[in-house]
This record gives structure tokens, C-alpha cells and sequence, in this order.
């Protein structure tokens, strides 16, 4: 195994700076997937687009061997990043939030470098460049159109950022990795009036408050408590002004679960509550569920290999096999179902940061030295899961 060239490196960080400047929103990561696309060609690898601005990359090696898939996400997020940076977001209320700049610059580095040495490669490595993780979701449209395909991926591996591991180090498990992600829709209807005569009226507001302390009797009364799941109501509008009754209040929430049958179970629990709050203040109500992401597993026998690929990576200092997954929602899950999958944790905490601010946060930032750990990784599993 051949460490990255120093000059792949430099363009690595020169890729992620120029992504961070210009981040684009779920199916428009125009200006990104060009960049991908035009250093791709100029390396020589096979390129072919999908869904919309995904890119299916697919270099073949000089020898027979396996099909090995590696994975980035393209996509920023609504967000206003907090000044600070001399490559800041350029367009405002929109950021790189969750450090799919460097995943992109990191995976895209590793394609470039791997072109080079493409005789001392065995096997086929594809290289996947999705839009839309962040939302709608990029992943199964991408399946739909054969990205694991042609020759059949045997394996899928995607590197995550993470500000809670300090750089040079990966995180890893096998099983659960993330939580499943639903959203849903309450509206409560009841009948307006002045709030100084409320017998005349049904208040939908006191009702929405009831709503809201109810669902968490769901976790904490009616699921196995060694099996977590998170319901939370992230908006709450209702209401006119001071002195009028609120004739309607809708509430905003979403769903995290690891467990499927939880998942499943978790719908009718929620309307039940709901029905019955609301039929015992005379109101009436309607409940809608969006089906979202599922839980990402890591394949246990692949995650053992990635843990002894990885061991032997020189730039990577540690390797910590975590205890318990996270809540957050990845819909790698969908490319984790179609094959063995693995999910892979980099540390990108600097050490001089004793507080790192945390995805999806407006002051979220990587330590640009972990891009080389990640492009070292990347290269590795390349080289042996072939």
C-alpha cells in the first residue's frame, strides 16, 4: 500500500476549500458534481451521471478481484455560517454543516490517486458521489439507476466526519451505527373565539401542550427501555394574536429508533395519544406520518476487516471500537441494506479545540489534517478489500 502523494493532498484541501465556498442543497450540487466530474476525467476514470447530480465513478484494476464501493455525500445545509473562515460559505443561509465538502474532496482524492497506480490495483473499486443525504435522500435513487451495479458491488464502505474524535483517529462498530429517521405532522382543529370567553370556543393550544407531554410517555413508559427511541417536537404553530383562541395548532416532530419493530410500533402509539387527548377537549385532529431513513448497520464481518485495514494505516493513530450508536439519521442505510456495508467514524476534532461545535452547528468546522487520515483509509480499504 502506497501512501497518498503529497501533491494529491495539497489539491484534497484546495477541493474542500473551494466546495465549502459554494454549498448547494439536495439535487442541486450543480457546481460540485462538475468539479467531481471534470477531475475524474482528467484522471482517466469511467464517469457516469445519475440521479440528477450523482456521480457513479468505476476504475477497474489490473488484476481480477472483487468490486469494492466508497461513498460520499455532496450536499450542504441550510444554515448560516458563523464568520470566522477564510474560504466561508459564500451564499448566504446555506453552509457545509456536516462536512460533506471534505468527504467529497477526501473521496475524490482517493479516486484520483488510485487512477495512478490502477495496474497495482486488483478487482474494481466504484466510486459514489451522492446528492441529497441531508434530504430528500440520494441514496435509493442512485441504487435505481444500477450505481451498484455492473459489475455487482460486493461491499460498501463511507467515511463520516466527526467532531467528538480527535484527529487521527476512527471510530467503528459493527450493528447499529444510526438511528432510523420518520417525521411527522399533528394538526389539532378545535373552534375559535375571544380568549376572554374560552366556554365559547376550543382552545387547540392547551390541547397541542397536552399533545406534546403525552408522546414522551412513549419512551418512557411503553418501549423496552434497553431499546431506545427519541420522539421530539421540533416546531409548534398556533395562534393569532394575545386575546384570540387558537381554532387550530399544528405540532412538528421526528422519530428515531434502532430497533424495527419499534419503528413500526411507534405510528400507532402516536395516533392513539393524540386521538385520545383530543377527543376528551371536544377537538379533532389528524396525524401524518413520513417515512424516512433506516437505521444504518454495519456488517459485522466487514467491519472486522476495516478494523484490522485500519490498524495498520499509518496515519491513523487510533482506532476505537465504540460502545453505542448515535441518533442521527445516515441514509447510507439504504446502500448498507442492498450489500455488506460499513460506516466509518474519522475523528476531525483538532486538539487545541477543547470544545469542537458539533454537526449540523452554524460554527462547525474540521481540522483539515484528518483529510489525510481519510484519503490514507480510503486508499487502503482500496487496496485490500479488492
Amino acid at each position: 500500500m502506497i501512501a497518498p502523494p503529497a501533491e494529491i493532498l495539497d489539491d484534497v484541501v484546495r477541493w474542500r476549500r473551494m466546495i465549502h465556498r459554494r454549498p448547494e442543497f439536495g439535487f442541486e450540487e450543480r457546481e460540485t458534481s462538475a468539479l467531481v466530474e471534470r477531475e475524474l476525467r482528467a484522471a482517466g476514470i469511467d464517469v457516469k451521471r445519475v440521479a440528477g447530480t450523482g456521480i457513479v465513478a468505476t476504475l477497474t484494476g489490473g488484476a481480477p478481484g472483487k468490486t469494492l464501493a466508497l461513498r460520499a455525500d455532496m450536499d450542504g445545509l441550510p444554515i448560516q455560517e458563523r464568520p470566522g473562515l477564510d474560504f466561508a460559505s459564500e451564499f448566504p443561509g446555506a453552509m457545509h454543516a456536516c462536512g460533506h465538502d471534505g468527504h467529497t474532496a477526501m473521496l475524490l482524492g482517493a479516486a484520483v490517486s488510485l487512477a495512478r497506480e490502477r495496474s497495482s490495483l486488483r478487482g474494481t473499486v466504484r466510486f459514489l458521489f451522492q446528492p441529497a443525504e441531508e434530504g430528500p435522500g440520494g441514496a435509493q435513487p442512485m441504487i435505481e439507476a444500477g450505481a451498484l451495479a455492473s459489475p455487482d458491488v460486493d461491499a460498501v464502505a463511507m467515511l463520516h466526519v466527526w467532531p467528538t474524535l480527535p484527529v487521527g483517529s476512527i471510530g467503528l462498530r459493527s450493528g447499529a451505527m444510526t438511528a432510523s429517521c420518520d417525521d411527522f405532522d399533528i394538526r389539532i382543529d378545535g373552534r375559535g373565539g375571544h380568549a376572554g370567553y374560552p366556554h365559547n370556543a376550543v382552545d387547540t393550544i392547551p390541547v397541542a401542550a397536552q399533545v406534546v407531554g403525552a408522546l414522551q410517555t412513549i419512551a418512557s413508559r411503553e418501549i423496552d427501555p434497553l431499546k431506545a427511541v427519541v420522539i421530539a417536537i421540533g416546531r409548534i404553530d398556533g395562534g393569532y394574536r394575545r386575546n384570540v383562541v387558537a381554532d387550530r395548532t399544528t405540532l412538528q416532530g421526528t422519530i428515531r429508533c434502532l430497533d424495527e419493530n419499534v419503528r413500526r410500533s411507534v405510528p400507532e402509539r402516536i395516533e392513539r395519544i393524540v386521538a385520545g387527548i383530543c377527543a376528551a377537549h371536544r377537538a379533532s385532529h389528524e396525524v401524518e406520518l413520513v417515512h424516512g431513513y433506516p437505521s444504518v448497520h454495519n456488517d459485522a464481518g466487514l467491519t472486522a476487516k476495516v478494523m484490522g485495514i485500519a490498524r495498520g494505516v499509518p496515519q491513523i493513530a487510533s482506532v476505537v471500537e465504540l460502545e453505542v450508536p448515535t441518533m442521527g439519521a445516515e441514509d447510507f442505510a439504504y446502500f448498507a441494506q442492498a450489500v455488506p456495508g460499513c460506516m466509518i467514524r474519522l475523528g476531525c476534532a483538532s486538539p487545541d479545540d477543547p470544545q469542537p461545535a458539533s454537526l449540523h452547528s452554524p460554527e462547525f468546522n474540521l481540522d483539515e489534517r484528518a483529510l489525510a487520515t481519510g484519503v490514507a483509509l480510503l486508499r487502503a480499504l482500496a487496496f485490500q478489500l479488492t
